[in-house]
């Protein structure tokens, strides 16, 4: 990417983030943007809902994990802790997820983990990466599950990021909201960041937030205790032993913040280095003149695998949700597969 893009890129970025979560007057100069977009919304969900446009519905229970708003809020990490948990239960999960930024010339596509990210996108790789079920990857969510179903043997699907896709029916939504940001100014996109309006999480079985929950809501935090090279999965350090406090910290994401934070709550000290979402990293990106360690979320490490650069390290995150998720869950499941 060129330095002028680049920059464009970023600064667009920030301009965005100081309307959508700040107190800033464009916002209201985009509220008429708003209204039109949330009209299409509305009738496009009407359309699905009234028969008008067809939706697929698969053969075994499908359960969403999505949001409302734009940007991370930590779906990838609930998909993964779901899955290790349904197969516990004694499930057989497969994933579906949408493959964005992937290029492939054809959808679906069945992802492994050393799959190409060029290809099928780099939270495809995530999810196969940190779980044992199969993932499949497309836009079209109902034919990506048609496809892992007819590939393996799977008796519940997760779908990804998919609570606006309509198209695909589905039996159980959690929606994920982001604890700091929550909805910031409420408003649909453009002047917000909201792809469906507030009311639309009063339709969801469970809200899942990260960070601190308002009252009807599950709290789910992060956990870390290690640190891995970025392109050598097997060579890692436990946060403990990591000997160098002074990094260059990497953040390609919706809510880099977030990451910087938690960095920070583990006794980093920090040079930030903020890029556009879904950056595409090259060389000249992590060249920093000096030796200190750089640090990234496992998101960019997937994109930066191809660098040279031999001293880059991703933070693996895991996830703890409370029991009383887990029983709420089981309650769900018992009950759908009851009626």
């Amino acid at each position: 990417m060129s330095g002028d893009r680049f920059y464009f890129k970023l600064a667009l970025h920030r301009c965005i983030n100081e309307i959508w979560y700040g107190r800033n007057f464009w916002q209201y100069l985009l509220v008429p943007f708003a209204c039109f977009y949330g009209a299409v919304v509305w009738a496009r969900k009407m359309a699905y809902e009234s028969g008008v446009l067809n939706v697929f519905r698969a053969r075994v229970p499908v359960l969403v994990v999505g949001n409302v708003s734009v940007g991370g809020t930590g779906k990838t990490p609930l998909t993964i802790w779901l899955a290790s948990r349904l197969t516990d239960f004694g499930f057989k999960p497969g994933i579906v997820c949408g493959g964005y930024r992937g290029r492939a010339k054809s959808w679906p596509q069945q992802v492994r983990a050393d799959s190409d990210n060029y290809v099928v996108g780099d939270e495809a790789i995530i999810l196969a990466a940190n779980t044992s079920v199969p993932v499949v990857a497309g836009p079209d969510r109902g034919q990506s599950v048609k496809a892992l179903l007819e590939k393996h043997d799977v008796d519940i699907v997760l779908c990804d990021d998919g609570m606006q896709h309509y198209a695909l029916a589905r039996d159980i939504e959690i929606a994920v909201i982001n604890g700091v940001q929550r909805l910031g100014n409420g408003k649909l996109l453009p002047a917000g960041p909201l792809r469906e309006s507030r009311e639309r999480l009063a339709e969801v079985d469970m809200i899942v937030c990260n960070g601190i929950p308002a009252r009807g809501e599950f709290a789910m935090k992060y956990k870390a205790d290690e640190l891995r090279k970025v392109g050598n999965t097997e060579l890692t350090f436990p946060l403990k032993e990591f000997g160098e406090k002074h990094v260059h910290a990497v953040a390609g994401i919706g809510n880099p913040e977030s990451f910087f934070s938690l960095l920070e709550s583990l006794g980093f000290l920090l040079d930030r280095h903020v890029f556009p979402d879904h950056h595409s990293f090259e060389e000249g990106d992590i060249e920093f003149g000096d030796n200190k360690p750089i640090l990234m979320t496992e998101k960019d490490a997937v994109k930066c695998t191809r660098l040279k650069n031999e001293n880059m390290w991703y933070l693996p995150l895991n996830i703890e949700l409370s029991s009383a998720f887990e029983d709420r869950l089981k309650s769900i499941l018992k009950g759908l597969l009851s009626g």
